[in-house]
């Protein structure tokens, strides 16, 4: 009997040509799409009001089951509502990070077991290996930065079709060859439930901003700040202060509804403490590297436990705008160690 497979199908043409892939490994594929968002203003992306007619069009032209499930509740609560908290603290959040740990490798998972499928696949340019999550072999567009949170019992069961290509303009031709539709169209933006990616008008609807001052690292008043909302360590630009050189967001004080400014000296730290910690592998190696964001290059650290929870690491040369928020992920050459959200 052909293995069954449950493919998260968001519409998009990644997750379309994965169904097509494992069709061709001689998979049973199912499709699932899950409802994440209420609303008819997001045009874009996998809660736009078409992403489930298109996955649906996919499935049916590739002769699989299609399934729906309504995850709204479950999308509020652990993206929505801590997006919103994490920038009424001060802190810079990732979505993508929670999305995936508990909707995409956990919801999703669940359902598979419900559909009677062994296994889960999704569009993501990632790998599964021996056992371990390992990066893309196309570096570029690798994204096990958003993965770290998958629990490590599930990996077993993860398919990731994508993992070998290099270049969008190879998936969307097999897209073409097999005449679907979504071989053309454009990738999602980037934070999924933020019409055109206007956080700051989004916040503003959800949370009241409250004027405070901008400090220097002693403490001394530089001016008036509109309200932490709009700021993010690292920033310089719209911060409407005069100095003799570039001031930058050095650090973000709820309590005290302060931010403190500073010079790009400033913003560099050898070290940062991590919470919520996940774990993918049974000892931490010797010789591990860290990426604090998304975009930034791997560096050299060390790792010590604090508890189960909460994890230090100290940089062997100091990084610049640690991000309270933020994910910080581990890695032992391609092997992704584990991760969690900057605290401080």
């Amino acid at each position: 009997m052909k293995k069954r497979i449950l493919v998260g199908m968001s519409g998009g043409v990644d997750s379309s040509v994965s169904a097509i892939l494992l069709q061709e490994q001689g998979y049973e594929v199912v499709g699932a799409t899950m409802v994440l968002f209420d609303s008819n203003d997001i045009n874009e992306g996998c809660l736009s009001s078409s992403a489930v007619d298109d996955a649906k069009k996919v499935c049916q032209k590739l002769g699989i089951e299609h399934h729906v499930i309504d995850l709204k509740d479950y999308f509020k609560k652990y993206v929505i509502n801590n997006f919103i908290e994490n920038y009424k603290n001060g802190m810079t959040p990732n979505p993508c990070v929670q999305c995936n740990k508990y909707l995409k490798f956990g919801a999703l998972f669940d359902k598979a077991k419900e559909l009677k499928c062994e296994y889960i696949a999704t569009g993501h340019y990632a790998r599964v290996e021996d056992g371990y999550l390992k990066k893309s072999n196309a570096d570029k567009k690798d994204q096990t930065y958003f993965l770290y949170g998958i629990k490590k019992e599930v990996l077993p069961y993860i398919v990731f079709p994508l993992k070998d290509f290099k270049d969008k303009e190879e998936i969307r031709e097999i897209a073409k060859k097999h005449d679907l539709f979504v071989a053309t169209k454009k990738d999602s933006q980037e934070i999924c439930f933020i019409p055109n990616d206007d956080y700051k008008s989004y916040l503003e609807k959800k949370i009241k901003p409250i004027k405070g001052n901008f400090v220097d690292s002693k403490g001394n008043i530089l001016g008036t700040h509109k309200g932490i909302i709009y700021y993010t360590v690292g920033q310089r630009k719209g911060l409407g202060i005069s100095a003799k050189q570039p001031l930058y967001v050095i650090n973000i004080n709820k309590t005290k509804n302060e931010i403190t400014l500073g010079t790009i000296n400033e913003l560099y730290k050898d070290s940062l403490i991590a919470k919520d910690i996940n774990l993918l592998v049974d000892e931490i190696p010797k010789n591990i590297t860290a990426k604090i964001r998304y975009r930034s290059n791997n560096a050299k650290c060390s790792v010590e436990l604090l508890d189960n929870n909460t994890m230090k690491i100290i940089f062997d040369e100091p990084q610049k705008s640690i991000t309270k928020g933020q994910s910080v992920v581990l890695y032992s050459d391609d092997i992704v160690v584990g991760g969690g959200i900057i605290f401080e």
